[in-house]
């Protein structure tokens, strides 16, 4: 048998850093891999990267689908490739809940993006994680900012809880949101807006433009019952058209505005360390069901204990206890 040649992290690292397009890719493949002999060679190199990360501005987008994130961010990303940033996408694709399959089209959706030597677009399925947010989005940007991408956009599939996982990862949460909607505030969740660092009314164009102008009312509105007083930031709400280019310098001017009132104060450098805990109790809780879910005597005793709760035999609560018990053993 053959043996595979061994990894070189010292060099994939320097080719990474001297942004290589073919190294970005190779390392993040790596870092997304759960092979466990990747998984420690992925840390080794994210060692090596991590004292060159950490400039980059990090924005993550979310909405219901058809709202238009990606025909917003292909624009806006080449506005800012165009004015001297390099701009990363991390486009989260939802996996199959059967097949773990995705469609990972965003490289089609930000035709324009795509091609731009500046940008860099990753598609990544979600598999079935949390909220629909890739398993290694976090590491991946690190990956990115050492290869000198200075604007990282993290796109959801915008359900579930994949709101609050993005808005535990990045500096500024913009939501997009649809004209019409405000009109009764049915596309508003208290949750997400919550989460908001700004709210947008995309497809303000044509037709849309005088429904646009009447969600941005409404949304306002709700904002001022749902935030504190005294807040040291309120989310500016927007209209803006992606598709027309219409609104996004305005809509970029307000992110670097709160980029600045946020390093000023410190903010934003405790937000990224409350940030690292978080990720580390993540990271704690996906290891702990991995390993639960691999001891023998827990997938010897589950079937029964799942057939169980389906007939009503057992709660839930007595099951989960015998499993914890089991592992404890």
């Amino acid at each position: 048998m053959i043996e595979a040649p061994k990894l070189d992290l010292d060099d994939l690292a320097a080719r990474v850093r001297a942004g290589e397009r073919a190294a970005l890719g190779r390392a993040i493949t790596l870092v997304e891999s759960r092979r466990p002999d990747h998984e420690a060679a992925a840390q080794q190199l994210l060692l090596k990267l991590l004292p060159h990360s950490g400039t980059a501005y990090r924005v993550g987008i979310t909405g219901v689908p058809g709202v238009g994130k990606s025909t917003t961010i292909d624009t806006l990303g080449r506005n800012l490739t165009a004015s001297g940033h390099r701009v990363a996408v991390l486009a989260v694709d939802p996996s199959s809940q059967r097949t773990g399959g995705s469609i990972l089209g965003d490289k089609t959706r930000m035709a324009g993006l795509a091609v731009d030597p500046n940008a860099f677009i990753r598609p990544s399925p979600s598999a079935g994680t949390l909220g629909g947010v890739a398993r290694r989005t976090r590491e991946t940007m690190i990956v990115c900012e050492a290869a000198g991408f200075d604007v990282i956009i993290v796109e959801t599939v915008g359900i579930g809880q994949s709101e609050t996982a993005v808005a535990d990862m990045v500096d500024f949460f913009l939501v997009l949101l649809l004209p019409g909607a405000g009109d009764d505030l049915q596309g508003i969740k208290k949750g997400v807006i919550e989460l908001a660092d700004m709210l947008a009314v995309n497809k303000a164009d044509g037709d849309n433009a005088g429904r646009a102008r009447r969600a941005v009312s409404d949304y306002r509105a709700a904002l001022q019952i749902l935030m504190p007083p005294g807040a040291a930031w309120t989310p500016p709400v927007l209209t803006i058209s992606g598709l027309k280019n219409i609104g996004l310098d305005a809509l970029w001017a307000e992110i670097e505005r709160h980029r600045a009132l946020f390093e000023k104060s410190g903010a934003l450098a405790a937000r990224r360390s409350e940030q690292q805990v978080k990720w580390m109790w993540s990271m704690l809780e996906e290891g702990l069901m991995q390993r639960l879910k691999a001891d023998s005597r827990v997938r010897t005793r589950l079937p029964v204990l799942e057939q169980d709760l389906r007939e009503g035999r057992i709660t839930a609560t007595l099951a989960a206890t015998e499993i914890l018990s089991l592992a404890d053993g």
